[in-house]
């Protein structure tokens, strides 16, 4: 069905890269019981790492890889024991990736800036673990209980390529229709986690630059669907295009013009 096996952030298959593994789910582990030995609850300890509670638990659950902000500030907030610091190089990635995505993904991770336009959903570096979630199990066929926490696993530890400190910070810029936010996929509670995860990121990051298409918009580059751009740090550029259940890298710089960058003109 619709986008699966994709992750330009809608619906489902395997399409997030790292997958979860042992050492995350370890680490996370680590995490929970240092914060507890310190005696914080998972919203103080929120507080102190200026992180959200979600991308709390989702760490502490070996969801997500931390980021070096979050593991500098938890070392501090849990006594400076150098437990974190020590462990961090030893955090491994499962690829979880569809066959089609895997060459993007390869160019997405050393890319210096990254473009992104999507009409669908919002896009799966800026979802919450409970919109990932609502999007996963809007399209058919559902996924099993198993199935669908190795996606939202593979969805939230991409995100560590939003981190200020990767050298060099990678530049993103997101156009997202308005319609995408205003349609309140998954609840009123989900979509305002997301809005908050969306302010919180923006203002954290000032590697993000995030806009939104108005609703009305007569003259519209954007129509043929959500298309990437990605610049290497030869400062070549490539473009991904996806379809419902495939997707296709454009290399070619005349295709890049036309059938891309004028895209995103509109």
């Amino acid at each position: 069905m619709a986008y699966e096996n994709t992750d330009g952030g809608a619906g489902a298959g395997s399409c997030g890269e790292p997958g979860a593994s042992e050492s995350l789910r370890t680490f996370g582990a680590v995490v929970q019981a240092l914060r507890e030995h310190a005696g914080l609850s998972r919203e103080e300890f929120a507080d102190l790492v200026r992180f959200s509670k979600h991308t709390v638990a989702s760490v502490e659950q070996g969801r997500r890889m931390p980021d070096r902000d979050f593991l500098e500030r938890a070392e501090e907030a849990t006594g400076n024991t150098g437990a974190l610091r020590r462990a961090a190089p030893h955090l491994s990635r499962q690829a979880g990736l569809a066959s089609w995505f895997r060459q993007w993904a390869r160019l997405e991770a050393t890319a210096i800036s990254l473009y992104t336009y999507e009409c669908r959903v919002v896009p799966g570096l800026l979802q919450t673990e409970a919109y990932t979630r609502a999007v996963s199990l809007a399209v058919p066929p559902l996924p099993g209980p198993e199935e669908l926490e190795q996606r939202i696993t593979a969805r939230l530890a991409r995100q560590e390529l939003l981190a200020v400190t990767r050298k060099p910070p990678t530049a993103f810029s997101f156009i997202v229709e308005q319609a995408v936010l205003e349609r309140g996929t998954g609840g009123e509670e989900v979509t305002r986690e997301l809005f908050d995860h969306l302010l919180e990121l923006i203002e954290r990051n000032w590697n993000v630059e995030f806009q939104v298409m108005p609703l009305r918009q007569p003259s519209h580059a954007g129509v043929d669907g959500p298309i990437m751009l990605a610049e290497t740090p030869e400062n070549r550029w490539f473009g991904y295009s996806e379809g419902q259940q495939n997707g296709r890298l454009i290399s070619s710089p005349k295709d890049l013009v036309q059938e891309q960058l004028q895209r995103l003109a509109g």
